[in-house]
């Protein structure tokens, strides 16, 4: 295991392909605490590592009570820059970086398939810019309130045959929440989605393609 802390920048990564693995432990108040670990800047999640990892083993060698698996996934944005990136480790012959860390509230199984999973505002503790370039699409979901999710990352959890050709017409597979909205984007300008006081506040579809809430 290595320690860093210095911040990070990474271009060029849109489409690129990582997976995280998050480590589960029982919080204070009845709510699970999670360490998300990603490979990102170290591997490129290989196919063939990424399907050999087992979840209850992975928790098991890093002593906690439950691991999830979390991809493969694909970044949508174009620069990363992160502070703040805490311990490598390697997990099963792969490696991965501490990023970030959230709380997952008190009956919310990730491993459900239904409804009461998805379109949830849940906050991640992190410090980093997602910057999208301008005159690129970028994938938008509107909740009822007018709030802008944009989608950071794609997955092949759900779908593995998803690719960004498919994104503009994703509309006609989500079941979509009353009055939210999905939309494809072009800005003019660069986007930027930044965290807030440390905070991301971060949703999923039913196919797991990851969204960040959009505060300026």
């Amino acid at each position: 295991m290595s320690t860093t802390h210095e911040t990070r920048q990474l271009d060029g990564v849109r489409n690129a392909r990582y997976g995280e693995i998050i480590l589960i432990s029982p919080g204070e108040r009845g709510e699970l605490r999670a360490e998300v670990y990603n490979t990102m800047g170290l591997n490129d999640c290989p196919p063939e590592k990424w399907s050999a990892l087992d979840a209850v083993g992975v928790a098991r060698e890093a002593e906690v009570p439950a691991a999830w698996l979390n991809g493969p996934r694909f970044w949508l944005m174009d620069r990363i820059t992160a502070s703040g990136a805490g311990d490598i480790r390697s997990f099963q012959g792969l490696e991965a970086r501490r990023v970030a860390e959230l709380e997952i509230p008190a009956g919310l199984d990730l491993n459900s398939r239904g409804n009461e999973r998805f379109y949830k505002d849940l906050v991640v503790n992190r410090d980093n810019e997602w910057l999208f370039a301008a005159g690129k699409p970028v994938y938008q979901l509107l909740d009822a309130d007018g709030r802008t999710y944009v989608m950071q990352a794609y997955s092949h959890i759900v779908d593995d045959t998803l690719t960004t050709d498919a994104l503009p017409r994703l509309a006609d597979r989500l079941q979509l929440p009353d009055g939210w909205t999905y939309r494809e984007d072009t800005p003019a300008r660069d986007l930027s989605l930044r965290t807030v006081n440390g905070e991301a506040h971060v949703l999923q579809d039913e196919l797991e393609n990851t969204y960040m809430l959009l505060t300026q």
